[in-house]
């Protein structure tokens, strides 16, 4: 299964994870050199499949002397061989780095990927770290939060990951626009409203993105995706690790529209420039960044709305009400955007 660093789905068609039964998650768990008791815990994850297992205590391995391993299998179809392996590189130099992160666990043959025993599901396994997402952040957690962005940017920009995908009006615009339409997702009295403005926002901000540097970022760096515990501060979810604009990874963790989230991504940015230079020309790429996830995320269910999972998590996706609404949305994206072509 191949996917392509332009496209955030994948080449295949997404398959489900029917083939992950009980004794193949034990079995991943054990083919890490590990013992498992038969209890396990499936967690919160839409898009993979991620299982807390208990370990025997007395089996002396990497990853400290909890009793508990996170194995995680990748969705078919959605990242290939190398799309992995870029993830659990970063992860590692994070580490490596002194940043908190939780890098997966090495197999026996030194690898940090292998296939599900019986299935062609890939799975790695990760110690079981400890924390909690903050409710909210006030100014010196801001402030320490963009000291760690500041310190996760600067590993990142050290080397490349050519196979993840380029963050841009193409990938997370044209291309998941091209998706729902190829899937008949967007009813037709919203259909052309609709596919106008996206290609609006992206043409009219095409030459923003060509202008910004791009490196590894996480992506995906909003406040349910970090977690506070005893070796402090760390970010998790590294799936949607993409090559981006930096300003990707702070709009995301003060995401309002407002003078207080305005004034909040000022603190941020105090707490960055402590350890990394700024390009605040990039801030005006927010506003696009917010269009292109309204787009993206769309896509997203609709690429998956055969999973029973995604039926229950989004009762409302194909409603008449939810296209409106999303294409007003986008309207009001677009209207900021011209905005600030015409003001600066």
């Amino acid at each position: 299964m191949t996917s392509s660093p332009g496209n955030p789905w994948g080449q295949d068609e997404t398959r489900f994870f029917y083939e992950l039964t009980p004794d193949r998650i034990l079995d991943a768990v054990e083919a890490c050199g590990l013992r498992a008791t038969g209890r396990c815990m499936a967690l919160n994850s839409m898009e993979n499949r991620v299982y807390q297992v208990e370990v025997e205590p007395e089996v002396d391995v990497e990853g400290g002397g909890d009793e508990f391993r996170v194995v995680k299998f990748y969705r078919p179809g959605r990242w290939s061989e190398e799309q992995i392996l870029e993830e659990h590189r970063f992860l590692h130099e994070l580490a490596k780095a002194e940043i908190p992160a939780v890098a997966p666990l090495p197999f026996p043959d030194g690898a940090t990927l292998e296939r599900a025993p019986g299935c062609p599901i890939w799975c790695a396994v990760f110690p079981r770290v400890g924390g909690r997402a903050p409710d909210e952040l006030d100014d010196e957690g801001l402030e320490r939060i963009g000291r760690l962005i500041g310190r996760l940017h600067n590993v990142g920009a050290t080397s490349d990951a050519p196979s993840r995908v380029r963050l841009d009006p193409d990938s997370y615009g044209l291309t998941a626009l091209t998706s729902l339409l190829e899937i008949g997702s967007i009813p037709e009295s919203v259909r052309d409203s609709y596919r106008l403005t996206v290609e609006s926002i992206c043409e009219s901000t095409s030459a923003w993105f060509e202008a910004a540097v791009y490196q590894r970022i996480h992506g995906d760096c909003h406040i349910g995706n970090l977690l506070v515990g005893g070796q402090g501060a760390f970010f998790v979810d590294f799936d949607d690790m993409v090559r981006g604009p930096c300003v990707q990874d702070i709009w995301l963790l003060a995401p309002g529209k407002d003078k207080e989230a305005r004034r909040q991504r000022s603190v941020l940015l105090e707490g960055y420039e402590q350890f990394r230079e700024f390009d605040y020309s990039t801030l005006r790429l927010v506003e696009p960044l917010r269009a292109l996830r309204l787009v993206h995320f769309s896509a997203w269910i609709a690429r998956r709305w055969d999973d029973p999972a995604f039926k229950r998590a989004f009762p409302d996706f194909g409603d008449e009400r939810y296209w409106f609404d999303e294409l007003n949305l986008l309207r009001e994206q677009l209207a900021d955007i011209q905005h600030l072509a015409q003001h600066g």
